[in-house]
């Protein structure tokens, strides 16, 4: 399992408009693509200060090639549709990757 972390951050009067777009279109664009070996997403929220929130998802492949079947051969260059840009005050331009190793849940 391979999981893709990003994270992007936005002023606290676009966190709500930026959350709904997520949800309401990018999250089901993304299912939409039909991506053999794609698992999932997370979407995590945290304001860092009274101006600013922290968004950071991770997605979820049983693989390196569902990962590249995703983004392409560029794997790491972040996935973030216009929409998004426009409400993002700044975002990683590369995902991280990493193999899952354990994951236990209870």
């Amino acid at each position: 399992m391979i999981g893709r972390i990003w994270h992007g951050w936005t002023k606290l009067g676009n966190a709500d408009k930026y959350e709904k777009l997520v949800k309401e279109e990018i999250f089901p664009g993304i299912a939409a693509k039909k991506v053999l070996g794609y698992k999932g997403i997370q979407l995590f929220r945290r304001p860092i200060d009274n101006n600013e929130v922290e968004f950071i998802t991770i997605m979820w492949f049983d693989s390196w090639d569902a990962v590249k079947q995703f983004a392409g051969e560029d794997y790491e260059r972040a996935y973030v549709p216009p929409k998004a840009r426009e409400l993002l005050a700044r975002f990683d331009e590369r995902s991280q990757h990493y193999e899952i190793r354990e994951r236990l849940e209870y």
